[in-house]
């Protein structure tokens, strides 16, 4: 399944979802996929005019492929402008990932401040595909394309603060509108950016993760390449805090993106 047909999936029965163990990210599915799903599920209680703002993301556990998984919504509180709501995705009677989110309408105001420039980056086709290799790279990368702009890929003794780079969706036969749910995807898709400052394999997962979307969100295809960087803010003790943003193939900011990591090594 693609990513459009498992959003579909959470529409038509959030109560029995099942993730492909291709979307696999060692033994659990693919974080960023998760959030999306429970994402797309809040979303549906939300009304409309009501854009996400922020969400707040916790893995609470591995949320395993091929394992039935639902999605459970509680709306906290509902303003004139702004909705605050609650998130679950539960799978054997476990809860695996929780995401608050606060959903905002625009008002008027005198405060506007644009956003900093895009970094430059070298085009795509100049920058280094991490492959898709069976048994090698994590299951979902079948899904997604990542080309390296900025530090080294994962366990390459690269000891930037930064890494990055150019990312999409690799499925483009049909090709449609991207929203928030698909910019989960390809912000999560990075590997944690402390993983280049090691020379040997070692897993690493995140544990938290907050997510801000620029509203009125950019027009933005899935077949469209967005640059995504990430710097290191302080890494100690197994733990690393990573802050990042994704900008529009033209330089918009779409997100911007903090991680509390965990890495075993």
């Amino acid at each position: 399944m693609v990513f459009s047909e498992l959003l579909q999936a959470v529409r038509d029965n959030p109560q029995a979802v099942h993730i492909p163990a291709q979307w696999g990210q060692g033994r659990a599915s693919f974080g960023g996929l998760v959030a999306a799903l429970v994402y797309e599920a809040m979303r549906a209680q939300v009304p409309d005019g009501r854009p996400p703002r922020s969400l707040a993301i916790t893995f609470v556990g591995p949320a395993a492929p091929d394992v039935p998984i639902s999605f459970s919504v509680e709306v906290l509180r509902e303003g004139k402008a702004v909705s605050q709501v609650l998130g679950r995705a539960v799978q054997d009677g476990q809860v695996v990932t929780i995401v608050q989110g606060s959903f905002g309408a625009g008002r008027d105001s005198r405060i506007a401040v644009q956003a900093e420039p895009a970094p430059q980056a070298k085009p795509v086709d100049e920058c280094q595909e991490l492959p898709y290799i069976p048994n090698v790279t994590p299951e979902f990368t079948r899904h997604l394309a990542m080309r390296w702009a900025f530090g080294g890929m994962p366990f390459s003794g690269n000891s930037s603060r930064e890494m990055g780079g150019w990312v999409r969706l690799r499925d483009q036969t049909r090709i449609e509108a991207a929203d928030e749910a698909h910019l989960l995807a390809l912000v999560d898709a990075w590997p944690p950016a402390v993983l280049p400052h090691l020379t040997a394999p070692a897993p690493g997962s995140s544990l938290t993760w907050t997510i801000e979307f620029v509203q009125p969100m950019s027009t933005l295809s899935i077949a469209d390449w967005c640059l995504y960087r990430a710097q290191i803010e302080h890494a100690r003790d197994g733990y690393g805090h990573v802050a990042a943003a994704l900008w529009s193939p033209t330089g918009e900011l779409l997100a911007i993106s903090r991680q509390t990591v965990a890495v075993f090594a």
